[in-house]
């Protein structure tokens, strides 16, 4: 009887998650679902590897999202607003390339990644675009969270 208990107890010791994930204190992770056409020339960059679009649709992510063709058939979404400051008026980023610059201070990040290029190195906890679902169906590309 004193093994069961002993088993009981480790069974919960180890049931025990201590949420190890830093979440980001800036951006509130809004649930969305939106549907890009390929046939769109609003969105017909994204046939090609490595052309972003920005969607500024309502309702879409906190800011907006940015798409990128990343591969054959695989599509990147990311939030459009800065990830290390609450979003104010200069916190939606705009492309620069095959990147995403905020004006705010100048911060870049890649579409690829979605990681911070100029990371500064003063001891501070920086943070990396948000990430969306992004998956294909034929010629629609849907976005969502």
């Amino acid at each position: 009887m004193r093994h069961f208990w002993s088993c009981i107890l480790l069974i919960f010791l180890i049931s025990c998650d201590s949420d190890s994930t830093n979440r980001n204190p800036f951006l509130q992770e809004v649930g969305f679902r939106f549907d890009l056409n390929l046939n769109l020339p609003l969105y017909s960059d994204l046939n090609n590897i490595g052309n972003p679009v920005f969607v500024d649709n309502n309702g879409v992510g906190t800011r907006g999202a940015f798409v990128i063709k990343s591969g054959l058939d695989t599509f990147f979404a990311f939030e459009a607003s800065c990830p290390n400051h609450a979003p104010n008026n200069c916190s939606t980023m705009t492309i620069d390339g095959q990147n995403v610059t905020c004006s705010c201070e100048g911060y870049t990040y890649s579409l690829f990644t979605g990681q911070q290029l100029d990371r500064p190195d003063d001891g501070n906890r920086y943070y990396d675009l948000l990430f969306y679902r992004a998956t294909q169906s034929g010629n629609t590309i849907t976005i969502s969270n």
